[in-house]
């Protein structure tokens, strides 16, 4: 009797550690582009997908986008900005940026490759999607962005052309100022 309990034991022990083990593994084989991350709202009545070819290194176009106070400096459309606290997650920061004054929550962020923010103004709920990856000449950024909510619902292809065109000149504004910065 006793050696097969031993043997029982033994056996339920190798099993766990097994167990245990394949699931560190398993855990550890996850890289950050397989984890969870925060989107957009998919269901929003209106989602602009943008991106745009920057030759500058990645730090230089996340230091210059994630200088949430500096963007009234390169940024034509934004009158204003003020982040309260780090770049991490859960800081605000308020601007203002064709007239309409915007509070903004940081959601998430991953230096160098992603921040994402979103928040109300004026009736509209808007989420924002940053992304940075590194190509041969430098980096390649892009923009997803979606707006809910009744002043959407009023007009969503009128929303819809705004938003593309603020974030063409965004895009636009950040590729010459990364790029200048980088000469």
């Amino acid at each position: 009797m006793s050696r097969s309990f031993n043997l029982k034991t033994f056996t339920m022990s190798f099993v766990v550690i097994i167990i245990l083990i394949s699931g560190v593994i398993f855990a550890n084989s996850f890289d950050d582009k397989q984890r969870a991350a925060i989107d957009v709202d998919r269901n929003a009545q209106v989602i602009v997908d943008l991106s745009i070819e920057i030759n500058a290194p990645k730090e230089t176009v996340w230091r210059i986008q994630t200088g949430i106070d500096q963007w009234p400096a390169w940024q034509k459309n934004v009158a204003q900005a003020r982040l309260s606290g780090p770049i991490a997650v859960g800081s605000t920061f308020q601007w203002e940026t064709h007239g309409l004054l915007i509070d903004s929550t940081i959601r998430e962020v991953d230096p160098m490759r992603r921040i994402v923010w979103g928040g109300p103004a004026q009736g509209i709920e808007g989420v924002h999607v940053w992304t940075i990856t590194p190509t041969a000449k430098g980096v390649v950024v892009h923009t997803t962005e979606s707006w809910d909510g009744p002043p959407v619902a009023a007009d969503p292809e009128g929303m819809r052309a705004a938003l593309t065109a603020s974030l063409n000149a965004w895009l636009a504004d950040l590729k010459t100022t990364a790029e200048a910065a980088a000469n």
